[in-house]
């Protein structure tokens, strides 16, 4: 597995709540980053990204903004920061703006998006990323972000077999980290997901059922129990696919 280069290039591909926010972040640092907007383009393309933030606000009033891969350069670091529906199109996306020795980060929620993405650009140019943070696209070009925002960040292997801490996943860390981005690293991603599944597969489908957010579930006797109950599948889930998570 190679180390990425000294000068390293970011791609967004997904500039919204999460993709818009830490691409915002690492420009605003000094790395040079390529957006891949749709509806936005025109309006991002002429006003730039401005980013109301708990850490500070920003406005960025010139970024490097694409409407097709085609046009954007090779990049090192490919963020992606879709939603997961759309990851049918990361075929066509990937291959022309993924550098020969660059990365795909995958910023999303989830388990199994990974062996997918290996298919097209192969499973050594991977890496998976979980993102604990509160952020919202308000409008075009504007992301509101309000609380949180560490990333969780592992090598992806065959199998989700674990990788360790590699050279290149210390290297996107001090990138992450020099964007004012809480960063850590983990050596089994598949683990990481599994942990963060305990809470995302309870309290998202229960927050639309309910129509409430999470502290009144928690506050509820009836809907606190179906919580719990829905967190010990998803522990049994990661002890099938052997990832034991502790009972804390």
């Amino acid at each position: 597995m190679t180390v990425l280069p000294e000068t390293r290039r970011y791609a967004v591909l997904g500039t919204g709540a999460l993709g818009g926010f830490y691409g915002a972040k690492l420009q605003q640092a000094g790395f040079t980053v390529h957006f891949l907007l749709h509806s936005d383009y025109d309006h991002v393309r002429q006003q730039g990204l401005w980013v109301e933030s708990c850490w500070g606000d920003f406005h960025l009033p010139q970024v490097n903004a694409y409407a097709a891969v085609e046009d954007m350069p090779p990049c090192e670091g490919v963020i992606v920061a879709l939603k997961a529906t759309q990851n049918h199109l990361l075929p066509q996306l990937l291959p022309p703006v993924l550098a020969e020795k660059g990365v795909v980060i995958l910023l999303q929620n989830g388990l199994g998006a990974e062996p997918e993405i290996a298919n097209c650009v192969g499973p050594e140019r991977i890496m998976g990323g979980l993102c604990f943070i509160s952020s919202n696209k308000v409008g075009p070009g504007h992301i509101r972000h309000l609380d949180y925002g560490s990333v969780l960040l592992a090598e992806y292997g065959p199998g989700y077999a674990p990788q360790g801490i590699t050279p290149r996943l210390q290297q996107v860390q001090a990138d992450f980290q020099r964007a004012g981005i809480p960063t850590s690293l983990s050596p089994d991603l598949m683990l990481a997901r599994w942990q963060k599944l305990v809470w995302n597969i309870p309290f998202n489908g229960l927050s639309v059922i309910f129509n409430a957010d999470t502290q009144q579930m928690i506050r509820d006797s009836e809907a606190r129990t179906l919580a719990e109950t829905l967190m010990h599948e998803v522990i049994q889930g990661a002890a099938a696919c052997g990832r034991h998570l502790p009972e804390t």
